[in-house]
């Protein structure tokens, strides 16, 4: 049996000078961190261009990468900047938070300096790349060209309905009037997938792999929307008729109201699921392994009519099952996959899983409850799971320990056999480590024993998230050999 672990580490959250995490030293330095500490892969949040609220699980695209990711150092040595246009300006005055505002402001007029240097430097190598992604890259490049000249409102409110409803006659005259912006958004693209290229190429040398998540949804105010809309649920003006969401539960009486639109699967089932191959085969082009973010939508999901304020108004409504999963599995034989089935479980989300053949997700923040079993309780992490600590949804175990009540904490403290001179970020790592699941995963805000501020999401709450970022110090020799020794104790080294 092949015992595995890595780290969850958002990109964003990288150390760098100039306001977020990049693709360029830091990237590198991490990827010889995790090796020397014995791990095999690094998990990552989606790498798409973020739109409003800046969660990477709302993008502008299924298919791009952030241009925020572009390391500026790197173009620099690449003769495309100068050093000058980059040092001296405002990215934002916290090391361990993003400043997303700061860095729209200015991240973008940078690239344009790099832009007008290497278009034509760098046209033949471009031209190559546009025509390897023309699938996707020319819609995704005019849908951000029209967009900034409407002033980034969503496509929904574009005042022109023609190039709105994506009109042939529409495309191609917009096309031509803003070709210059379409080149540079295709720029952006060519650079990003030149420099992951490279890191991946590095990391894949040292024995790392990367873990990347898909999110079951795409955002409504996205290329993939506008440019397909008979593949989504909207009426005769490309609205959506019903979006995405959850139920009212235990914690929110309102249930949670994504606002995703939702997939015509009639019609995707008759294209032989063709728009979900061609998602699956751009993200092959950037992780070894993914994660289906709520895998449990393939059964059955929350549709709540659109305009509506909360979710509770919603129904269930059946999904795909194993139409579309068997499509995916069998498609990418050789991509691995692994099942976030957390949330409102159901015997037939229980019987998809089993029959996808997917490992699914185990929390051990979930795990400790000193009235009852759980699934999620170490004894209970089988052999075909992946075991986490907590996600990028959850408290670090610093915040989890002040929103747990004292039984609790006991009996998790018993059950781990917790020594006072052991934190309770290791206490869980090391617990994590031992479960039987063939894959564990740590937060990298748990490795370095961080407070509940460096908590990355909380879902529900639309401000004041994915902003944490590591300090650059944060990492050294000595927490490599002692994320070792514990990985070497549990058989998971490579």
């Amino acid at each position: 049996m092949v015992r595995e672990s890595g780290i969850l580490m958002p990109m964003s959250s990288l150390p760098s000078p100039y306001g977020i995490g990049t693709m360029g030293k830091s990237a590198y330095r991490f990827v010889d961190f995790l090796k020397a500490a014995g791990q095999k892969y690094w998990q990552l949040l989606p790498l798409g261009p973020t739109s409003y609220g800046d969660s990477p699980y709302s993008s502008f695209s299924t298919f791009a990468g952030n241009p925020y990711y572009i390391d500026l150092d790197l173009l620099v040595k690449d003769g495309l900047l100068r050093r000058g246009e980059i040092t001296g300006r405002d990215w934002g005055e916290d090391p361990e938070r993003v400043d997303y505002g700061r860095i729209y402001e200015h991240r973008f007029e940078v690239l344009r300096l790099a832009y007008a240097r290497g278009k034509e430097k760098l046209a033949e190598e471009l031209a190559a790349f546009r025509q390897e992604n023309a699938a996707w890259l020319e819609d995704y490049a005019l849908f951000m060209a029209v967009k900034r000249s409407f002033g980034m409102v969503s496509w929904v409110e574009w005042p022109d309905e023609a190039i709105r409803l994506h009109k042939p006659e529409a495309v191609d005259q917009y096309r031509r009037e803003l070709a210059d912006d379409v080149d540079f958004w295709c720029f952006l693209q060519f650079l990003f997938f030149r420099q992951w290229k490279a890191l991946r190429a590095y990391a894949h040398d040292k024995g790392i792999e990367f873990i990347g998540d898909v999110p079951i949804y795409v955002a409504l105010d996205s290329a993939d929307v506008w440019s397909a809309p008979r593949f989504f649920q909207l009426d005769e003006n490309n609205l959506p008729t019903e979006v995405a969401g959850c139920p009212p539960d235990a914690f929110t009486e309102d249930g949670q109201l994504w606002g995703n639109p939702l997939y015509d699967w009639d019609k995707m089932k008759a294209d032989g699921f063709g728009w979900w191959i061609r998602r699956i085969e751009g993200a092959e082009k950037l992780f070894d392994v993914i994660r289906i973010d709520h895998f449990r939508g393939f059964e059955s999901y929350w549709a709540v009519p659109y305009g509506d304020k909360t979710a509770r108004r919603g129904r269930w409504r059946p999904g795909p099952g194993m139409d579309l999963v068997g499509v995916l599995t069998s498609w990418f034989h050789k991509l691995r996959f692994i099942a976030e089935d957390l949330g409102f479980m159901t015997p037939e989300v229980k019987k998809l899983l089993a029959d996808s053949g997917l490992p699914g997700m185990k929390v051990l923040e979930f795990g400790f409850d000193a009235k009852g079993e759980s699934d999620y309780m170490p004894h209970n992490c089988v052999n075909r799971s992946v075991c986490y600590v907590g996600t990028h949804d959850n408290e670090v175990v610093n915040g989890w320990l002040k929103s747990t009540d004292r039984a609790t904490l006991r009996y998790a403290a018993d059950y781990m056999h917790k020594t006072a001179d052991e934190s309770w970020c290791w206490a869980m790592i090391r617990t994590g480590m031992s479960t039987a699941s063939q894959l564990f995963v740590m937060q990298m805000q748990d490795v370095l024993e961080l407070p509940a501020s460096a908590r990355m999401n909380c879902p529900g709450t639309a401000t004041g998230n994915w902003q944490w970022r590591m300090r650059p110090d944060a990492i050294d020799a000595k927490l490599a050999r002692k994320i070792r020794r514990c990985t070497e104790t549990y058989r998971r080294l490579p």
